[in-house]
């Protein structure tokens, strides 16, 4: 078993694997826990070790006697020198080196082992450096890189001595972790060498020194140095080719600092067994060296992809794919791994067991390994070994270990890899770590030039500066970012490849900016060349005009003579015309007629056409077989045989059938087919009249002869008889058209003849006019040409008049176009320059909030640009939005929703501008809701751990969509690690996501937003994104509030601005589109463009309409400036609201659980403004509004802020106010806030203290307080009167230092009085905002309850013994919410309770119902599921949902877990009793109503007994803050308590006749609020107040309840607040019946609180610088730890004391003694063990544990240590006074124990058990006396003197005492009574007490007080382990003489105490 001691060790000192193999070295068995049975195994035999310097330096003793324990110690130097030198020297006569290199193996080996000595000495482990463990390891891997040696390589000693300085390197000085020691090292490895072979050249040794496998090229494998960088950047850069072609794309930049380490990771890669542990922070190119060295290797590179899911049992499966490749198949495979894959601790366990051992446990199962057995036996047997099964897999195993190699990437920011390399050792033990350095800045420098080395944009003179510069940029990030940490809190981070991402950046954005730049100047000289142009044609078209002129005339001369010709011609022509006129009349007439009788003949025939096609429908119904049917019919019906009768009269063609009977019909259709074609083709025009009658009166007459009827007789019947009256309809129709169509065909033959005539003569016209055509013809020509002629000289007329147009129009163009051209000439000398300072901002300022982008800026960047030490050309004061974006874009922005301050413009900027993804921090949400507006409905919106959030972002990446993941928190999902980091696969057509390969579109856009408002991202995740900070500014906040206010109070104006804004924004961005439009068309016109009228006049109106846009806004500008006045009147509402809100946002950092968002504030502004008292005058209103807000917004942020930090937020609030307004300085604030003092000063006064009179002299240092300190030495009377004074805050200063300002008063009474500065701060509050910020008054719930809505629910932050939700349930039945009702939902969370609490919201959202979820603490990971679900339920839920949450508090920052979302979507409200006596009083009164007043009958009685208890209440709850002064342990009393006694109060009185005092005193007392009581003094006090507020003499005098103030006379309910408010003392410890010196303490501790935190709350600037490094915090401890042994004495002999005094005669006395010798024995014995371990860990021979940090941290805070407070006594000294109080105790024991004599006095303080000495007084005295143990007691008398010297023997009886003080009162010598304390004296010290033992029938009680003794001040709450019941701390009571009523002293809390 290795590393027996690894295992933890739990809070009880074991270890579980110690105990279960303990428990089979004992017993031989275990227990099978499923089967119940015993396992026995026998025949084995352990064999354990360890390394002593790591893991608990302990084992169970129980399990270490099982075994021979052998101390195997680091060989010597002799033996080492052996062991090497015979491998050296093996290596080198086996590899046949040279003899002059076979000499130096000795000294070589010599030189290795001093080095090696050197090292261990001088390089020792840390906290931050906890790897620097150099052991044998470390050696033995120097040789093996000698190894790789051969002789052909390495002739020459010198050659030999330069690999081992490159393999001690690569050892050594790879772990290194600063610059500092890696110059020690080298200095310390060129000493060894020089003093080992003096004879070497010396400047040989100093030459570049890399070694590497591939020095002399890819493929050859001999280990040698490299000639120079140049062959080794050659190499790599092939090596880097070959890599890409097979792989994805990796673009390397091989600067030096990345070579080396590509050489460092091939050389342990090609180590058998190397493993690598590669140490640097995210980006830094530790995963690429890796692939890159893997490949060098022919390694194939295995990284897990982490996917949905992905646990220990995937990384098995992947690890065993790996094992069977290197195992099985014998490939090499590199196992790479990162931090973020680490995604579960547990992972490292499976790479611990891989590096340490090359086994992991059950990593296959038993088939699989099987198969890899069987799989490796061939190659076994082939190499002559036994194939047995274990033979075969240890085959395996070692392969697998030789060619699996393990390389850990991982970072060393946080705890987390001191952490790990603590609990798994073998990621540092079993690994060589390469120490990734920040990259210096020769190396930023040499990469920024390389890379921009091929930019043609940059000048060649300027490449040098512009890389330095860029390297100062990163320098000056980097220091900034220290600044913000420590004024801020906040991190940023810059890696290497955020330098990378800059560089990047720099070069697109220069080639884009310069692309630009050209077009621009392009398009502007174009214009300019165009409008030149213009000027020059005008003059040559005036002269082509002349000419156009003169040939016009001459084509109007033969045009007039041709006119003639044609109208002797036409004259003909028409003569001949009015003749064919006449005869075409005659035809028309006749044409006339002929068509109105067609048409009267169709209509006609149109009647008949429908009884045809019904014929023919009839027809269409008949078909062979039904007539076949029809005929066979026998006998058929009447009608049918009427039927075919009808058919058979229709076909006779003469005489009419006299047969028609039914076998005459069957004859007519014997043949079915012909009579068919007969019916079909009958003559339906031509029938016979006889037929036509016979049918009509025979047939159609008789009413059976329907088509209908006849169908219900046969089908084909009633289609003959559809046929036959159709078919007579028809004819009949058709005989009264006949006649008509007679007459119509005459017509026709009437007008053919006249058509014919009028033939004739049209041919005779068409001649005529065909002659005058060609007449005509000639006659067009001539105009034609005259007409061209005239129009070509109007055309030159109009482009003479549009080029004058053109250039008079575009004159103040070409004015501006031309000073353009020059700018931009001059812009693009300074455009390298201008781009490099907005790249530095894009890639840099993100993160910061204003002051330190500015500060970075214009006090780093710019100076350094323009005045280093290379200057580079920018345009002066130049704006880096300026190059960005534009006023059009940025007012387009502020269409979209963004606020319209300068921070949100450039964070815009950043965003768009970033290659990098952006991760915006908008704990405000002000980004999200532009960037949703600006995306609209083409945004894709997701949450990480939402259900399918993978596949969905999967879709939008292949989609091509712009996805933003919203609320992020501080870690990401290592799934997500490529799509961060933009890593393509497939050139970039790819990406891999968690296992999946998906498709990547270009257009794809990534969006990460944070709702968190300081989140601490690690570097890899700043590095991968761009991070910007949308914190909203004071000043944007300002303008928001200023709109909102303006909008309720002016809507007319706000909607003027608005709309003017709008406008303004809108004439920016069609201005620039106008221009950009004019001069693109300009630019664009092609050949003579003065042709194109169009363009000209779109010239025109584009010019009109932008001087109409100008004159727009000119007037725009005007009335804005009219606007902004009136509106200005409003900015102090707004600046005050805006300040208020920065306040509260910066509350956070006093509690976690204080987080407001603005959307909340908002609403509480908005309803201030509502509120607030109107006025007229707008100033007042003004000032109304002010004030409105100011005191709501505090009432909405106190009533969810714990009573302590109340008063913080007031003062913080008004010294911002005050400070806003300019009316303090800001020196005497910050005096206030830090009360500096001066050191080594002795107060001259006696009433101020040495600490007191240091800050008196601080203050006097300022100018408003110059001979402050002489005045208070030389008017010390008037002053101590002042000082000593019980509320120095309300008296008047001495002298002239009363006229000073109210800040200036508290500045001098900080120094003077720090215990009173919670009332003067107080004081000072209500004296400046008024006294309704001070009075404390909760808020109803009622009130509260108002502010909700389905999106803001209440958040109820939980006080012990308060359960707010009595509220809730109170409301909700006046609201008619109940349980009753279905309509109230209560969950208590805990376990498996999420699924209920879900159902209950999903249901009240539905429903409008209300949900309470109690205890949410309780399950944190269901939180973000809440807030989720919460969202969701705001956005849809109904209108009267409602949700109330309660939550207890973390106690730590450190432990909160509330999701912010959930904090600021909620009213946060605290239920703590408030603080102060007046506030608790109306808060107990505040329970009841005038209801309550009048339930009982004896209204006298109840009334003064239920005021007694409500003070009573008040007075339990607030004397808690006492301390233990007040109560002995912190209980919970509440309100709960109150309003249950006064039920019992009512049924008492209602049920007895006299009040019941002494049953009401005990009920109260011992049940009702005794409940909660735990201590007996504690209920002794309580039981007293009782006693003294519940007396029968209440009911018919004035009882004072508090000096001056009594128990009211029975009144109604508000007048009891009204009473209370008048009468009720100031606060005054008076009030609890305590002494004023009391709340000293308590108070100085709670004002270094109130001032601490305000300072930590205050604005801080940027930029500040450390001060003079003093001592390192090693240096420190070491000094401490010295000094601490150094003093510390030798153990007691615990032997050589029992001889002194044997058991047998040993006293009570004696046995305390040896008692407290031995625990004090113990308590040297761990300080001596602790320490000593300490000084090993920081010699750096054991490694750092955790106990040893806690230890360290204890030293270095002058804390007393944990592990020493167990085993010590209850003390609450800082370490220094407590290790001088432990040195005295010793002495005290030393004196006691040389001869076992009682001391004279003993010092029972210095004992570790002092009532064990008490006791023995006792027995002593018992055994002496003979007297019964469990009948005496002990007596106390106090003697009048103080110095135990006084005394010279001890008395025969007891015992004297010393060491005791008192607290509460004081002991008077001279009455020898109890006395009230002075002021100011907290302890004083008790004179000696003289203790004896009596019978307890002897002890007189009479005018004495039972006084407890404690230990220490913390009284019960001692940090001290007693047996259940006993009180810590507590040691005894002892009766001493009072003279007053001991009740007094029990309430002023009077007790001794041992220390002080």
């Amino acid at each position: 078993v290795d590393d027996l001691n690894m295992p933890a060790v739990d809070l009880y000192g074991t270890a579980s694997p110690h105990t279960v193999m303990r428990q089979h070295l004992d017993y031989n068995h275990w227990y099978d826990r499923q089967k119940h049975t015993m396992k026995i195994v026998s025949n084995t035999q352990y064999i354990c070790c360890m390394n002593p310097k790591a893991g608990s330096f302990t084992v169970n003793p129980r399990l270490q006697r099982h075994f021979s324990c052998f101390a195997v110690s680091n060989p010597s130097g002799e033996a080492l020198t052996t062991i090497y030198s015979s491998m050296f020297r093996g290596h080198l006569a086996h590899g046949k080196f040279a003899p002059a290199v076979a000499k130096i193996a000795e000294p070589l080996v010599e030189v290795a082992i001093k080095l090696h000595n050197k090292v261990a000495q001088v390089f020792l482990p840390t906290a931050i450096k906890f790897h620097y463990l150099f052991n044998l390891r470390d050696l033995s891997n120097i040789f093996q890189g000698l190894h790789f040696s051969v002789a052909e390589v390495y002739k020459t000693p010198l050659q030999m001595v330069r690999l081992w300085m490159h393999e001690s390197s690569r050892v050594y000085c790879d772990k290194l972790v600063d610059d500092k020691d890696h110059e020690l090292f080298a200095s310390e490895q060129l000493r060894v060498v020089r003093e080992g072979f003096p004879d070497l050249e010396a400047d040989k040794l100093e030459e570049l020194n890399v070694h590497c496998h591939f020095a002399a090229g890819l493929g050859d494998g001999k280990y040698m140095c490299v000639k120079d960088w140049s062959s080794l950047q050659t190499t790599l850069e092939e090596a880097l080719a070959n890599y890409n072609e097979v792989n994805a794309v990796m673009d390397l930049v091989l600067f030096r600092a990345a070579m080396q380490h590509v050489c460092r990771i091939n050389r342990i890669l090609e180590m058998p067994r190397g493993n690598a542990l590669l140490v640097g922070v995210g980006g830094s190119g530790k995963q690429s060296l890796s692939r890159l060295a893997a490949s060098i290797s022919g390694l194939e590179t295995f990284q897990i992809a982490l996917s949905k899911g992905y646990g220990l049992n995937e990384l098995k499966l992947d690890l065993g794919k790996c094992f069977v490749k290197s195992g099985q198949k014998g490939q090499g495979v590199m196992f790479l791994m990162t931090d973020a894959q680490v995604s579960d601790e547990k992972f490292l366990v499976l790479i611990n067991d891989l590096l340490a051992s090359g086994q992991i446990t059950d990593l296959f199962p038993d088939d699989e390994r099987a198969d890899i057995i069987d799989g490796v036996r061939g190659e076994v047997k082939s190499m002559g070994l036994m194939d047995t099964n274990d033979a075969c897999w240890e085959f395996f195993i070692d392969r697998v270990r030789r060619l699996l190699k393990v390389v850990l990437c991982f970072s060393p920011v946080g705890n987390t890899l001191r952490l790990r390399a603590r609990k798994f050792p073998a990621l540092v033990n079993c690994t060589t770590i390469d120490w990734f350095q920040d990259w210096p800045q020769e190396a930023l420098v040499s990469v920024s030039r390389n890379f921009i080395q091929d930019s043609e944009a940059v000048p060649l003179e300027l490449k040098d500066a512009v890389a330095e510069f860029m390297s100062q940029v990163h320098m000056s990030v980097n220091a900034m970012s220290q600044v913000y940490l420590t004024n801020e809190k906040r991190y940023n981070y810059t890696t290497p490849k955020s330098f990378l991402e800059q560089i990047s950046l720099y070069k697109s954005l220069l080639n884009q900016k310069a692309t630009e730049l050209q077009a621009s100047m392009d398009r502007m000289e174009n214009g300019l060349t165009k409008l030149k142009s213009t000027a020059d044609q005008v003059d040559d078209l005036k002269e082509k005009l002349k000419a156009q002129e003169v040939e016009l005339a001459e084509k109007n001369k033969e045009a007039d003579a041709l006119i003639q010709r044609v109208g002797v011609e036409t004259e003909k022509v028409n003569k001949e015309k009015e003749i064919a006129a006449v005869e075409q009349e005659k035809v028309r007439v006749i044409n006339e007629d002929v068509s109105a009788k067609q048409r009267s003949c169709e209509h006609d025939l149109a009647k008949a056409e429908p009884a045809l096609v019904a014929a023919q429908e009839a027809l269409n119904t008949l078909n062979k077989n039904n007539l076949t049917e029809l005929k066979s019919f026998g006998s058929p019906p009447d009608i049918v045989v009427t039927v075919c009768g009808a058919v058979m009269v229709l076909f006779s063609k003469g005489k009419l059938p006299k047969d028609r009977s039914w076998k005459a019909c069957k004859v007519m259709m014997g043949n079915v087919g012909q009579f068919l074609d007969d019916l079909l083709n009958y003559d339906k025009e031509n029938i016979p009249k006889d037929a036509l009658n016979e049918v009509k009166s025979k047939y159609l007459s008789n009413a059976e002869f329907d088509h209908e009827l006849v169908k219900g007789k046969s089908l084909a019947a009633a289609g003959l008889c559809s046929w036959v009256c159709n078919i007579v309809t028809f004819y009949e129709v058709y005989c009264d058209v006949e006649p008509k169509r007679l007459a119509l065909a005459e017509a026709n033959a009437q007008l053919e003849a006249a058509q014919s005539k009028l033939n004739k003569i049209m041919e005779k016209i068409a001649k005529l006019d065909a002659a005058l055509a060609t007449l005509t013809a000639e006659f067009q020509a001539a105009t034609d040409a005259k007409l061209k002629c005239q129009q070509e000289a109007d055309t030159t007329a109009k482009v003479i008049n549009l080029a004058n147009r053109l250039v008079g129009g575009l004159a103040s163009e070409k004015v501006r176009w031309g000073e353009t051209v020059e700018r931009l000439k001059l812009a693009e000398r300074t455009l390298p320059g201008d781009v490099l300072l907005v790249t530095a901002f894009i890639s840099y300022t993100g993160c910061f909030s204003k002051t330190y982008r500015e500060a970075l800026y214009n006090e780093h960047w710019v100076p350094q640009l323009t005045k280093g030490s290379k200057p580079i050309p920018a345009t002066e004061n130049l704006d880096p939005l300026s190059m960005l974006t534009d006023g059009a874009q940025i007012a387009r922005w502020g269409n979209e929703g963004l606020p319209a301050d300068r921070v949100s413009a450039e964070n815009a900027t950043i965003l768009t501008s970033s290659s990098r993804w952006p991760l915006i921090i908008d704990p405000q949400e002000q980004g999200i809701k532009w960037i949703k507006e600006r995306h609209g409905a083409d945004l894709r919106v997701v949450r990480l751990g939402q259900k399918g959030y993978l596949d969905f972002i999967e879709r939008a990446v292949s989609n091509g969509d712009t996805v933003l993941i919203e609320n992020l928190g501080e870690n990401v999902d290592p799934v997500l690690d490529n799509l961060l980091g933009r890593v393509t696969v497939k050139k970039g057509r790819a990406i891999v996501i968690g296992d999946k390969e998906v498709d990547y579109n270009r257009k794809f856009r990534l969006i990460l937003h944070t709702k968190l408002g300081n989140p601490h991202y690690k570097p890899e995740m700043q590095a991968q994104c761009t991070l910007i900070n949308f914190t909203v500014t004071q000043l944007g906040l300002e303008d928001q509030l200023l709109a909102d206010v303006v909008a309720a109070e002016r809507p007319d104006l706000q909607e003027l601005k608005a709309k003017l804004t709008r406008e303004q924004n809108q004439y920016m961005i069609t201005l620039k589109e106008l221009e950009d439009n004019l001069l693109a068309k300009l630019s664009s016109a092609e050949g003579d463009f003065l042709q194109d009228e169009a363009l000209v006049i779109g010239l025109e109106d584009t010019k009109k309409t932008a001087q109409e846009i100008e004159e727009k806004v000119a007037l725009a500008k005007v009335t804005e400036k009219d606007i902004n006045t009136a509106r200005e009147n409003y900015r102090p509402a707004a600046a005050r609201a805006a300040l208020l809100y920065f306040i509260i946002n910066e509350l956070y950092k006093i509690h976690p659980m204080y987080q407001v968002s603005l959307k909340a504030f908002n609403v509480v502004f908005q309803r201030a403004i509502q509120v607030a008292e109107k006025d007229e005058d707008v100033i007042k209103r003004v000032q109304n509004i002010t004030d409105t807000v100011t005191f709501n917004v505090y009432v909405y942020t106190t009533r969810g802020l714990f009573e302590r930090d109340k008063l913080i937020f007031a003062g913080q609030m008004v010294f911002q106010i005050l400070s806003m307004r300019g009316e303090i300085s800001g020196k005497e604030l910050d005096f206030l806030l830090r009360a500096p003092m001066l050191t080594n000063s002795v107060s001259p006064v006696d009433f101020l203290s040495n600490q007191s009179w240091g800050t008196v002299r601080a203050l006097s240092q300022l100018e408003a307080f110059a001979g402050f300190d002489r005045d208070v030495e030389g008017a010390a009377k008037r002053w101590k009167k002042f000082c000593e004074s019980e509320v120095p805050e309300k008296e008047k200063f001495p002298g002239e230092w009363k006229n000073k300002s109210s800040l200036q008063r508290l500045c001098m009474l900080r120094a003077l009085r720090p215990d009173r500065m919670v009332y003067a701060v107080r004081l000072f509050v209500g004296e400046q905002l008024g006294e309704r910020f001070t009075a404390g008054r909760g808020v109803e719930f009622a009130r509260s309850y108002e502010e909700t809505s389905r999106s803001t629910g209440v958040f109820f932050i939980l006080s012990p013994g308060v359960n707010p939700i009595s509220q809730v349930e109170e409301h909700g039945k006046k609201l008619g919410f109940t349980f009753d009702n279905g309509n109230y939902h209560q969950v208590s969370l805990g376990q498996g309770q999420e699924i209920v609490a879900e159902q209950a919201l999903d249901l009240a959202a539905k429903e409008g119902h209300w949900v309470v979820l109690e205890n949410i603490h309780l399950v944190v990971k269901w939180l973000p599921a809440l807030e989720k679900k919460l969202e969701e339920c705001a956005q849809d839920g109904h209108e009267n949902f409602r949700y109330f949450l309660t939550a207890e508090p973390a106690g730590t920052p450190e432990a909160h877990i509330m999701p912010s979302g959930i904090l600021q979507a909620c009213i946060k409200i605290t239920n703590e009793p408030p603080t102060g006596m007046q506030a608790n009083v109306h808060a107990a009164l505040d329970r009841f109503n005038q209801d309550t007043l009048e339930m009982c009958a004896k209204e006298n009685e109840f009334k003064k007994i239920w005021f007694a208890i409500c003070y009573f209440h008040a007075v339990v709850i607030e004397r808690r803050k006492f301390g233990p002064m007040g109560w002995n342990r912190n209980y919970p009393f509440n309100t709960g308590d109150l309003t249950i006694s006064i039920n019992v109060l009512f049924n008492y009185l209602e049920s007895n006749p006299t009040v019941p005092w002494t049953d009401l005193r005990y009920l109260f007392g011992e049940i009702m609020y005794g409940g909660h009581i735990t201590d007996n003094l504690d209920r002794r006090l309580c039981n007293t107040y009782l006693l003294e507020y519940l007396k029968p003499e209440m009911l018919d005098q004035d009882l004072e309840l508090a000096p001056g103030f009594c128990v009211p006379p029975p009144a109604d309910y508000p007048e009891y607040h009204t009473y209370l408010d008048e009468n009720i003392p100031e606060e005054s410890p008076y009030l609890y019946g305590m002494h004023p010196n009391a709340e000293i303490d308590f108070l100085t501790t709670t004002s270094a609180h109130l001032f601490s935190t305000i300072l930590e709350l205050q604005p801080r600037k940027a930029g500040g610088g450390g001060g003079e490094a003093g001592q390192t915090r090693e240096e420190v401890l070491k000094s401490l730890l010295d000094d601490i042994l150094e003093r510390l004495p030798e153990e007691f002999n615990m032997m050589e004391l029992s001889g002194k005094c044997p058991p047998e005669e040993r006293t009570p006395y004696t046995v305390v003694a040896f008692q407290e010798c031995a625990r004090m024995n113990k308590l040297i014995g761990e300080i001596r063990r602790s320490l000593k371990e300490l000084d090993l860990g920081l010699k750096g021979e054991l490694t750092i544990t955790q106990a040893m940090e806690v230890l360290s941290d204890s030293l270095f805070l002058n804390k007393v240590p944990p592990v020493w407070e167990k085993r010590a006594y209850p003390s609450t000294k800082p370490l220094a006074m407590w290790y001088a109080d432990l040195l005295e105790r010793i002495k005290a024991l030393e004196a006691w124990s040389t001869d076992f004599n009682l001391p004279t006095v003993v010092w029972l303080g210095g004992l570790f058990n002092p009532q064990s000495f008490l006791t023995a007084i006792m027995q002593q005295t018992a055994r002496k006396n003979e007297w019964p143990l469990d009948k005496m007691c002990l007596q106390c008398e106090v003697t009048k003197k103080y110095n135990k010297e006084d005394f010279q023997s001890p008395p025969r009886e007891g015992s004297y005492v010393c060491g005791l003080f008192m607290e509460g009162a004081r002991w008077c010598t001279q009455t020898n009574l109890i006395q009230e304390a002075r002021m100011k004296e907290l302890t004083p010290p008790m004179p000696v007490l003289f203790i004896k033992a009596i019978p307890v029938d002897k002890m007189d009680a009479r005018g004495t007080y039972d006084c407890p003794v404690f230990k220490t001040k913390e009284r019960g709450r001692a940090n001290e382990q007693v047996a259940v019941g006993v009180c810590p701390g507590f040691v005894w009571s002892l009766n001493l003489k009072t003279k007053v009523n001991p009740n007094k002293w029990i309430l002023a809390g009077v007790a001794m105490l041992l220390s002080e």
